[in-house]
């Protein structure tokens, strides 16, 4: 889980690559995320926002829908890039999105100063609600 991680470095320029990509015309802040599924795939995803506010979504919500959709529901990382900001962590929302799929999920944050923090998700989303919670 160190930020030389050849896989991690791989998932920070996809990342990068996908913020490029993001629609942000009310925020400007262009944000993106590549996840990598434990069969090796990665998934990118940018946000993508809307008029209509409650309708953005996030670029990691879009990785993992995007990921979803080709059949894969199990992750072992995500990154997550913003040029606009340091330290650019996925929102409440995203957190419980990555949850459901993934609640040990490494998540891998370019500060953009050069420095890579990787972070377990149940330190970002501590006491969470999961499918386990719900009455069988």
């Amino acid at each position: 889980m160190s930020e030389t991680n050849p896989k991690y470095v791989e998932l920070l320029k996809a990342a990068k690559e996908a913020a490029q990509r993001a629609y942000a015309p009310y925020s400007k802040f262009p944000v993106g995320a590549a996840l990598l599924g434990d069969d090796g795939r990665v998934f990118s995803g940018c946000n993508v926002e809307n008029a209509s506010y409650g309708a953005t979504r996030c670029a990691e919500q879009t990785a993992v829908q995007k990921a979803v959709s080709e059949g894969c529901r199990k992750f072992v990382a995500v990154a997550v890039h913003c040029s606009e900001t340091d330290d650019c962590w996925p929102c409440g929302i995203c957190r419980q999105v990555l949850n459901e799929f993934a609640p040990e999920i490494d998540v891998i944050v370019d500060a953009g100063n050069g420095s890579v923090t990787v972070i377990r998700l149940p330190e970002l989303l501590t006491r969470s609600f999961c499918p386990k919670d719900l009455p069988s």
